[in-house]
This record gives structure tokens, sequence and C-alpha cells, in this order.
């Protein structure tokens, strides 16, 4: 029996990738101005220019309970299994969206089996989860390899960002451990990553430029202390020349090109325009946090 692999837009997973792996993607949203922005759109230009002229903070919303629903159970009625990769529940409710949809599949279809992964992440951290699931089922795992192909990817990854303020977290109450830096930017630039699902501080220093230079360097002793670097992606909020910068000084020490990626509202809105990120793996585990 097959496998198939969903996820939501958080993830960020380049479009080329989600076809060719056949993976299903659930939409969030933004609302602001009494207007709906779409996570999964293809031009996120007008959602930043609306951002940075209003003077309210976006309302996210989760993916609706059937259209997560539609992405499952269409999925059981083809006669696939199910593993469905989601942005950390402390960051979101779309995975309790996806625990409750589940539910009403097994109602109707109770010999359907569907594993759900909480990726502890967004962005790209998230979408190498869902990334390690989809190859693992493309290659005709059994569904248990494919939740393991996850969770092992969550273990090697590691999420680096600067946000140009903390405003924006702050607003949006997704700040994490963060929070203790509310009312110190005059003196740092924080550089922030992920750690058990929620916003928390990687390192501290003075200048945007030693906070690019730290994330770099913390990229390069990952690599080499870690069995080697799988892959990497440099994130951007409506940022690209910023982006396009740091994917050099990361592809130099890569060896390799690597890509950039913007960020969506469900995501830009709560970290704000103006912030990079790099989002790699390795081939072995690293410990998260600082």
């Amino acid at each position: 029996m097959a496998v198939s692999v969903i996820t939501d837009s958080t993830s960020y997973v380049p479009r080329d990738l989600r076809r060719e792996l056949k993976m299903g993607v659930v939409g969030l949203s933004s609302l602001l101005g009494g207007v709906i922005y779409a996570d999964d759109a293809e031009d996120y230009e007008p959602f930043y220019t609306a951002l940075e002229a209003a003077g309210e903070m976006p309302t996210t919303s989760q993916p609706a309970v059937q259209d997560m629903v539609d992405a499952i159970e269409s999925r059981v009625e083809a006669g696939d299994e199910v593993v469905g990769v989601f942005i950390s529940e402390k960051m979101s409710g779309t995975y309790s969206t996806a625990l409750l949809a589940r539910d009403m599949v097994l109602e109707r279809h109770p010999g359907a089996v569907i594993e759900l992964v909480d990726s502890r992440s967004n962005s790209m951290e998230l979408g190498y989860a869902a990334l390690a699931a989809a190859r693992a089922a493309a290659a005709g795992e059994p569904i248990a390899a494919v939740v393991a192909a996850a969770t092992a990817m969550i273990e090697r990854t590691r999420f680096l960002f600067v946000p140009a303020t903390l405003e924006y977290l702050r607003r949006g109450g997704r700040i994490g451990s963060a929070s203790a830096l509310i009312g110190s930017l005059l003196q740092v630039r924080p550089i922030l990553t992920v750690t058990d699902g929620q916003t928390d501080v990687f390192a501290k220093v003075r200048t945007t430029r030693k906070a690019l230079d730290t994330i770099v360097e913390a990229f390069s002793a990952d690599i080499r202390d870690k069995g080697g670097l799988g892959d990497a992606i440099v994130h951007h909020i409506h940022n690209e020349a910023a982006g396009r910068l740091l994917a050099e000084r990361i592809s130099e020490v890569a060896g390799r090109a690597i890509d950039i990626c913007p960020i969506g509202p469900a995501i830009g809105a709560h970290v704000g325009p103006g912030a990079v990120a790099v989002v790699y793996h390795t081939l072995d585990p690293m410990r998260k946090g600082h």
C-alpha cells in the first residue's frame, strides 16, 4: 500500500519538489485590513506592502477543519496510508486541527492508517522533515519508516534567523523565551532559533553584521562536526537582497549553490519584514538551542 504525505503551507517547500514527490499542502491564511492573504500564494508582495502600511497586527488562521479532512480523506479514498507533518503545535493550532480531522476521517474509514507528526518548528525546518517523509514514501517504504524518516530529520536540522525587530514577535505572542530581549534591542542584535517547538535565543551580538557572521560560523561548525551537510536553504521576509547576500556566504561554506526562499504571511506576519534566515540539516543529529 502506498503512503501519501501532506504538510501545511508554513513548510514553504518549493513547488517543484512538492509536485515531484506528490506532496499535499493544506494552506494557512492571514487577515489584514479586511483582506485575506493566502500563505501559499505565488506573490507575497501585496501582503507585505499592506503590512508595512498598516497600524494593526494581522490575524493568522490555521487551515479549516474541512480542508484538512479533504486533504486526508482524498488520499485514504485513493487507497493510501497517510502521514501528515505539520507546524509546531506550540506555534499554531494546525496540528490540533489535523488531529481532529484524522478522527473524523477514521469515523468514516475505520480501516484507514493515518499518522501525524509535530515537526516542532516551521518554515523549511518543517519542510525538511516533510521532504524526508515524502522521499521515503516515494521509495516505497512502509508507513513506520516514513514517520521515522521525518522524526529523524527533526533531530538533524537547525533554523537560525535574524529579525529586523522583535516587535512583530512580541505583538503576535510568538516570542517564546526570547521575550527576555524586549527592551534591550538598542544594546543587542539577537540571533533566534527554534527549540522544542518555540522561538529561542541562539546568541546575542552587537550588530547585524556580527549576527550574520555568527550564523555563518555556526553553519560551518555544524557541518564540520555533525557528519557533513545534507542540504540548506536561505529564507527571507520581504528582503530578497539580504537573502541573496546570506545565500552567497552560505554557498561559499557549503561548496555548492544554496537557494533562497521567501516566507509567506503566516510566518512573516509574526517575525516581520526584513528578517533573513538559514535552515539546514546535517547527516548526524545535532544539539538544538544555544
